[in-house]
Order: structure tokens, then C-alpha cells, then sequence
């Protein structure tokens, strides 16, 4: 299998059958933390990566061999090398797979590109949007996520308001916790006054814990990730 990959046991999804959508490290970003590796093609070009049908193809071949395990799993998930929304195809993949099985189909994005509304209504299909927001103060933005020059985290954040408005499935907001990069209380308070404007079903608190594309990357302490949730408030959770 080329696009296929899993099931995996998810510690936020459970059983999760995955499709990626581009090629190896096709992305917006570059992030500090990516256990992937370095991005290679740093882009925010929407276009058909890997075509449509080769996709529907794989899947419907891995369904078909694995019949007894189908029931088994909670999620089919677009996340895998890249960003999957840069693929041109993604709402014509998510509608076909909606035709063939009755898995929810969660879209895992860096949200780069959600202040565009073709954008927005390509993965409307969605059962659950889990975007990321690491930062809201560009300097941060920068050093953390290093995204394509004409990305703008406020663009970012005007795509989440309005994809909260729009969306009608769930959203589980994650946050990626640096040590020393973004996890100072100051930014970590103007980033709840974002988030409260965002307003998502969750925020998820995760942490490297897996080799990252940079050295030095650290996890944040137990006990700071703790006080982050208090602040954070009732919807926050740990990964």
C-alpha cells in the first residue's frame, strides 16, 4: 500500500486507518518538532498530489482484504507525510468514502490554508477537524512552525473563527508544547483568549515524545503541561 497505512491505535482516536494525500513531507510548514522530517517542498499549491482515484483504488482493495477488521476501527484519517489539504481532491475522497463505509472520517490539518472558504468547504464533509495552533504571537509562530513566508498566523486564526461558524462536526483544537519555545505562561495566556474565540469542542495539549526533525526539541514538563491545561480551562486535555 502507497496511501494506505494502519490501522494504528491512536491515543486520541483509537483505531485509526490513515490516507495521505501528498507525497513525502509536501507542507506549509516546516515544524521544529515534525517526527517526519525536514519539509521538502514547502508550498501552499492545492492540487491533485496524488490522484483521486489511485486513492479510492487502494482503499476499496484494503477494505476488501480486510473485511473482518473494518467494524474494528473508529477512524479513517487524512493526515500521513504532508498536509493533506493541500490536495485539490480531499472533499471528492472524503464524499467516496462516505459511499463505501460508515467509519467517520477525521481530517488532521496545520490549518495553514483554512482562511480560504474553498478551502473550508472541501473538508466540510468531515466528522472531526483536529487543526493545530501552536502559537499566536508571530515571533513564536515563526520559530516553531516555520511556514511558508506568506502565511500569516492571523490568517490562521481568522480561518479557525471561521471554520468554527461554518463546520458542523466536531473540532478538537491541538497545541503542540515546545519547551522554551511556546510554553510561557504569557503566550500561553494570550493563546487562551484565541482559543476562546475559536471556541472548539476540545483543546488537546500534546508534547514531543518521538525523535524530531531538530535536535534539541523537549518535551514539556508534567507538572507545567498541568498548570497549561488549568489555564486553558474545562475542555483541555492531555495527550
Amino acid at each position: 500500500m502507497r496511501y494506505i497505512y494502519g490501522p494504528i491505535n491512536s491515543r486520541r482516536l483509537g483505531l485509526s486507518l490513515g490516507i495521505t494525500l501528498t507525497p513525502s513531507k509536501v507542507c506549509s510548514f516546516d515544524c521544529i518538532y515534525c517526527q517526519l522530517g525536514k519539509t521538502t517542498i514547502k508550498t501552499t499549491d492545492i492540487k491533485d498530489y496524488i490522484p483521486f482515484n489511485d486513492i479510492l483504488a487502494e482503499l476499496k482493495s484494503w477494505i476488501q482484504n480486510n473485511s473482518q477488521q473494518v467494524d474494528k476501527i473508529n477512524y479513517i484519517t487524512f493526515s500521513g507525510s504532508g498536509e493533506p489539504i493541500l490536495n485539490s481532491e480531499i472533499s471528492q475522497v472524503i464524499a467516496e468514502i462516505k459511499k463505501i463505509v460508515s467509519i467517520p472520517v477525521c481530517v488532521i490539518t496545520n490549518a495553514s490554508l483554512l482562511i480560504l472558504p474553498a478551502v473550508r468547504k472541501a473538508i466540510s464533509l468531515a466528522d472531526l477537524l483536529i487543526p493545530s495552533l501552536d502559537a499566536v504571537d508571530p515571533r513564536i509562530f515563526q520559530k516553531i512552525n516555520r511556514p511558508l513566508e506568506t502565511i500569516k498566523i492571523e490568517d490562521i486564526i481568522e480561518g479557525l473563527i471561521s471554520l468554527r461558524k461554518e463546520f458542523r462536526g466536531r473540532i478538537w483544537l491541538e497545541v503542540m508544547l515546545v519547551k522554551g519555545v511556546n510554553d510561557d505562561i504569557r503566550h500561553i495566556k494570550k493563546l487562551k483568549e484565541v482559543i476562546d474565540k475559536i471556541n472548539p469542542d476540545k483543546i488537546q495539549l500534546n508534547s514531543p515524545v518521538r525523535a524530531t526533525c531538530e535536535p534539541g526539541v523537549l518535551a514539556v514538563e508534567k507538572n507545567k503541561l498541568e498548570k497549561i491545561k488549568e489555564i486553558l480551562g474545562d475542555r483541555c486535555e492531555i495527550l
